[in-house]
């Protein structure tokens, strides 16, 4: 009896130092600055020539050549988005999305975001333009 206890409590020692670490990293936070670089039309093939455009972090919009900083639990991840839209009766939009885990983030990550606009009417119904953001995350103190 007294061999399975002393078995009992190094087995629940053991567990409680491998979970500890764990646990407490978790709760860790970490700053992060994203900044957005730049919004570029990379090409366009008869979709339109009046666009709008829009980018967020997180839920917080972001304009071109601005930074967010950010403070997130290293468990946590990063959401950017981007969208593009063709202004006109019938407009034609895109969108694409990227998430980056915050715990990743040890040196600077550029990501960059393909936002791809179909035309949906007319003469030239199916061509597609499409647009680049570029985000650049860095980990900050």
């Amino acid at each position: 009896m007294k061999k399975a206890l002393k078995i009992m409590l190094m087995l629940s020692l053991i567990w409680v130092c491998l979970v500890q670490p764990v646990s407490a990293a978790t709760t860790k936070t970490i700053k992060l600055k994203v900044t957005l670089v730049s919004v570029e039309l990379v090409e366009n093939n008869h979709v339109g020539n009046e666009w709008y455009t829009k980018a967020s972090v997180n839920g917080k919009e972001i304009e071109e050549g601005s930074t967010v900083t950010l403070k997130l639990k290293s468990s946590e991840s990063l959401k950017l988005k981007a969208y593009a839209e063709e202004q006109n009766k019938i407009p034609e939009s895109g969108s694409a999305n990227a998430t980056v885990k915050g715990a990743s983030v040890t040196k600077d990550i550029t990501k960059s975001l393909k936002v791809k606009v179909t035309e949906n009417r007319g003469w030239y119904s199916g061509n597609t333009a499409e647009w680049k953001f570029t985000f650049k995350v860095q980990k900050s103190k």
